[in-house]
């Protein structure tokens, strides 16, 4: 190992990460230093894979929901209100994770390699054992998820073959060949799959303490490891860090995407190994007995939220980001100008048309009870946790906000620059005790969930739909069926007539399709899924954003922003950069 020697880019890990502007392959001399400086120096060595969890995409929060049918932004600068307009290109892409991923792929690499040889404690190998382990386990899983980002934001068909990107399994140096062609997406899939079984090998379910000496691993007992040598590496104290149970979940997630119309072309992931992978995580949840209670409001679960130190997630949390301190900044971009927010993402009416009545039924459908005139009455109660509609409460004192055009007040419909375009509000993800009043400020904690345990759920009953019809449940004791009334009953849906709408349909595989899509539309709205999901559906990416304009106590639908995209566009393009520097690069189709 210490023969080889690989250019480590590493001088102050935040520096690179904020600046995000280093280029990896033209480090700054004094910078250089060679992997072996690593082995003596394990903060040194773990900032590599802290640059790792540093990259990755879900850090926060993007609202690419608003470059779909799920709501527009009122700030034309915003890069998402020009990429649906049609300002999409290989030159100018804000989906762009080529050289974000591919960065801390190298990184992952890097760490890999060296894990093995470094001293992370002093004169105690046993423990050095184990370390690495840990480490070289969270740079697979860390690189598997890394991968699924690539092939999301840039997989596509390039001369009639679906490819991925180009696989990087060693960490490059600078005699490293740069100009490959890209790999296959199945090849690219096939080495996702792999780091998540290197990653599961190698690390727990997940971080906890053992009571017991005889929990701990053969492996490390023969190395003589004791109950409290395994928790100082694998205890409670690594929570939030990748485990095996997180490997799993993203193992699922890439699947899903793979079996989906967009991307099943010459790709041999299926259905039934979408269904498969998430049946296996969730049977370790209990199957659907865990969906959690207060999944629907874990954002602003203040007694959850208050009791989250020490690593610990709420129970619709399988992994979040830190919580940091009480900040207001997220209710400062979205709440409505009287509350002294900016207003920002505006759900559309095409949202707000999905959420069914409360008995369960499309508002579409002759027995939802919809009344036109009365339009929010009567509705799946998901609508006023995640939409501000007109006359809803906002903000610290539950202020009634007016979004009619002649309502008087700010919030009205385009009445001022931050006012809403569609006629409402976002309300999902705010804490609405944050004051934004300039005289008394205040903020409070905020969770941001990398992976919930709801899109795990939805996972499972969209393949299992596709694999096993409605209500078949593969080897796992629970259908798609059974998913989507625990989770339509957890939001109050169909509670008073048994869901009927549902059971009408629990024989009809594609309307369950229909109404699975659809409960996964809005029980992850804002949450920057349905970007995606449209495109790995194969749907009409064109349909315009719509709103509801009330003037004289009249509301009028109203188209608000046409969507521009080609139908190409269900793929991300390769960078201009990278295929103006690499000629074994092929674009994907029509880019």
């Amino acid at each position: 190992m210490k023969n080889i020697k690989y250019l480590v880019w590493l001088s102050v890990i935040l520096t690179t990460v904020i600046s995000g502007c280093a280029d990896l392959l033209e480090p700054a001399i004094q910078n250089n230093r060679d992997l072996e400086s690593s082995y003596n120096e394990p903060r040194f060595a773990q900032g590599l894979i802290i640059n790792g969890y540093a990259r990755i995409p879900r850090n926060g929060w993007s609202f690419n929901d608003m470059a779909t049918d799920d709501a527009v932004s009122n700030n034309e600068n915003n890069a998402f209100f020009n990429l649906a307009g049609g300002q999409w290109a290989a030159d100018n892409n804000p989906l762009n994770q080529w050289a974000n991923s591919k960065a801390a792929i190298q990184y992952l690499n890097l760490m890999i390699v060296a894990s093995d040889s470094v001293t992370f404690t002093v004169g105690n190998p046993m423990l050095d054992r184990m370390f690495a382990d840990r480490i070289k386990g969270e740079a697979y899983g860390l690189r598997a998820l890394f991968m699924y980002h690539l092939l999301q934001s840039h997989g596509g068909m390039a001369d009639g073959q679906l490819l991925g990107v180009q696989i990087m399994d060693n960490p490059e140096d600078l005699n490293s060949e740069f100009n490959r062609p890209r790999n296959t997406f199945e090849e690219c899939m096939q080495q996702l799959y792999a780091d998540v079984e290197r990653a599961r090998s190698l690390l727990p379910l997940d971080f906890e303490n053992i009571p017991s000496e005889n929990q701990v691993p053969e492996k490390y007992r023969a190395l003589g490891a004791n109950r409290n040598d395994y928790n100082r590496i694998f205890g409670e104290d690594a929570r939030q860090l990748l485990s095996g149970r997180i490997a799993m979940a993203i193992k699922a997630q890439a699947a899903l995407m793979a079996a989906s119309p967009a991307f099943s072309q010459g790709n041999t992931t299926t259905w039934v190994d979408a269904a498969n992978y998430a049946g296996q995580f969730l049977q370790l949840n209990g199957g659907v007995a865990g969906i959690s209670p207060t999944g629907l409001t874990w954002y602003s679960n203040v007694a959850e939220i208050n009791n989250l130190g020490g690593g610990i997630n709420q129970s619709e949390i399988l992994w979040r980001t830190s919580l940091g301190g009480v900040s207001s900044n997220l209710e400062a971009q979205h709440f409505p100008p009287t509350q002294f927010g900016n207003g920002l993402l505006n759900p559309s009416q095409n949202l707000v048309d999905a959420f069914p009545s409360a008995n369960g039924y499309p508002i579409t459908h002759p027995n939802s009870n919809y009344n036109p005139s009365n339009p929010y009455a009567g509705r799946d109660p998901r609508l006023n946790l995640y939409v501000v509609v007109n006359g809803s409460t906002a903000g610290p004192n539950s202020a009634v906000i007016n979004t009619a055009a002649d309502g008087g007040t700010n919030d009205g419909f385009n009445r001022v620059e931050v006012s809403t375009r569609t006629g409402y509000y976002m309300r999902k993800l705010l804490r609405q005790d944050v004051n934004l009043n300039p005289n008394s400020v205040n903020g409070q904690l905020h969770v941001m969930p990398r992976i919930r345990y709801t899109e795990m759920y939805l996972i499972y009953a969209e393949a299992a739909n596709e694999a096993f019809g409605p209500t078949g449940t593969g080897s796992f004791g629970f259908s798609a069926y059974d998913v989507i009334k625990a989770i339509r009953a957890r939001a109050g849906v169909g509670i008073d007539n048994g869901d009927a709408y549902l059971e009408s349909i629990k024989n009809d595989k594609d309307a369950m399709r229909t109404l699975i899509r659809n409960e996964r539309r809005l029980e992850l709205c804002f949450e920057g899924f349905r970007f995606w999901d449209i495109r790995r559906w194969d749907l009409d990416l064109t349909e315009p954003a719509r709103g509801w304009r009330i003037q004289n106590n009249v509301g009028q639908v109203v188209n608000v922003q046409n969507r521009v995209f080609g139908n190409h566009m269900k793929y991300g393009p390769v960078p201009l950069g990278e295929l103006l520097k690499y000629n074994a690069l092929k674009q994907n189709t029509g880019w």
